[in-house]
């Protein structure tokens, strides 16, 4: 009888230990998330990658540039078909739409390359160059964002219908910059005074 309660009592203690620390990773990421321009996506985004990230600034911008990828991959894709495919039967883009829709393509294929980079460089941080590491990730995230705004530029003007299409791109960019804001913001904190 004894030994079972000590099997119980080391069982509980083991299931209370293991779940005390997703919840302190998750308060970590809603603390990290607070401190960012869009605090409820990030949360949203980042929440499920506690395991990962457990309580490591690095690991947590890491991630916040993965799902920004991620979403500005997706961005790409959508633009590309977009390009190709009418958005309703009998519809077809203006010669402006094409124009927008190709330069929106180009920037974001920019802006793709530029994350992956800042990837590349976040997993290889050192002490060694390690403010130069961070700077070229904070040079690239920024360039990344500034390329997603460029974007939504080939829209606007006169003589451009206000569009299905305009609206469509609309709701991609936004997504992507917000999440692409995020994950600089993560990344600032990298820098020294915030680790």
């Amino acid at each position: 009888m004894e030994a079972r309660n000590l099997l119980l009592a080391l069982l509980l203690v083991l299931v209370s230990s293991s779940s005390a620390y997703p919840t302190s990773s998750l308060a970590f990421i809603k603390s990290s998330c607070s401190a960012t321009r869009f605090p409820d996506l990030c949360l949203k985004t980042l929440s499920s990658y506690a395991s990962d990230v457990q309580q490591n600034p690095r690991y947590l911008a890491q991630a916040a540039l993965s799902t920004s990828l991620t979403r500005a991959r997706s961005a790409a894709d959508f633009f590309t078909k977009l390009s190709l495919h009418p958005i309703a039967p009998g519809a077809s883009l203006s010669h402006r739409e094409k124009g927008a829709i190709k330069d929106c393509i180009s920037t974001l294929s920019d802006s793709v390359y530029q994350l992956g980079q800042s990837i590349d460089e976040v997993k290889h941080l050192s002490r060694s160059e390690y403010l130069f590491h961070v700077s070229n990730v904070q040079t690239w995230v920024s360039a990344a964002l500034t390329d997603q705004n460029t974007c939504m530029d080939g829209f606007a003007g006169v003589g451009l219908r206000v569009s299905r299409v305009r609206a469509l791109v609309r709701r991609e960019i936004v997504g992507v910059a917000q999440m692409t804001s995020n994950a600089l913001s993560l990344v600032n904190k990298l820098a020294p005074g915030h680790v």
